[in-house]
Formats: structure tokens, sequence, C-alpha cells
């Protein structure tokens, strides 16, 4: 008797669940996504939202970084492709993609920073090395250059006597 009954409990509880999963995972935050996901102020990105409610072309995306921007048909979902607003606050950004009616939102899908980075100045920087900046290292390194020049020179003859 007992082995019927935990049965058909493992049975009902199966059904609940197979029924429950597809309607959780049609349309949820996880359809959003950005790429890149780290974007600097007035930069792009594109936003791809895959669920079947958003590829008539009729949906829109919309967050705080960007302004509202319809969605192109792509694939079972729709794409878009947006730029973030120069006064945007850097940080994290939710994105929520309407479509059919219905709207789901992504928190901390785009990150927006200051700036972008700057190869060979030292890394993510919002100015770059001014000219006062370029004479004080240039004068150290010579510095050091005729100073380990000296120190050489007379180590050098020192060890001749």
């Amino acid at each position: 008797m007992r082995a019927t009954r935990t049965l058909a409990v493992t049975a009902v509880a199966g059904a609940f669940i197979g029924l429950a999963a597809p309607a959780a995972s049609a349309w949820d935050g996880s359809t959003i996504s950005v790429s890149p996901s780290t974007v600097a102020r007035g930069g792009t990105a594109s936003v791809t939202v895959n669920a079947h409610e958003c590829a008539n072309g009729s949906g829109k995306v919309s967050s705080d970084a960007f302004p509202t921007t319809h969605l192109r048909p792509k694939g079972g979902g729709g794409v878009a492709n947006v730029t973030i607003h120069h006064n945007a606050t850097p940080g994290v950004h939710s994105v929520t993609a309407t479509c059919g009616g219905q709207s789901v939102t992504r928190d901390a899908a785009l990150t927006v920073i200051h700036g972008g980075v700057r190869g060979g100045l030292g890394g993510s920087s919002s100015t770059g090395a001014t000219a006062t900046d370029i004479a004080i290292g240039g004068g150290l390194v010579t510095a050091a250059l005729v100073g380990g020049g000296v120190f050489w020179m007379r180590r050098r003859g020192e060890s001749k006597a």
C-alpha cells in the first residue's frame, strides 16, 4: 500500500514540474543578453531578446542607460543596437524588454564605465598624459641614465688601479 501511495505522489509531482517548467523558462530575464556587457558612455551595444514574442519586430528594449529602441526580428527573437547616453551613470544597469504586451527585466545586464581604456597610457583613464608629465618622466629617465653611467665609469676605474 505504501509503495502505491509513494508512486502516485511521485507521478503527480513529476507531472506538475513537467508542466510548469516550460512556462517558467520561456519568458524570463535570461532571455535578454547584452554584448558587450561592459560599455563606455557614448558607446554602442547589441541587445538580443530570445523570445518568440519578440520575433515579429513589434518589441522594444529600454534602460536608464540608453533610449528606448525598437527590436528587429532575428531568429526566434529580436535584436537592437543601442547607444549608451553620454551622461549615463557609471555602474550596473538593468534592461527591460517589452514584446506582445509582456515585459521582462534583466537586472545587472549592462555595466557602464566612465571612459574607454587607453592602451599605452597606463590603463583606464579619462585624460591622457600632459606635456609636463612627459617632460618630468623623460628628465627622471635621463638623470637615471647619467647617474648610472657615472657610477659605472667610476667603479670601472677603481678596479684597474
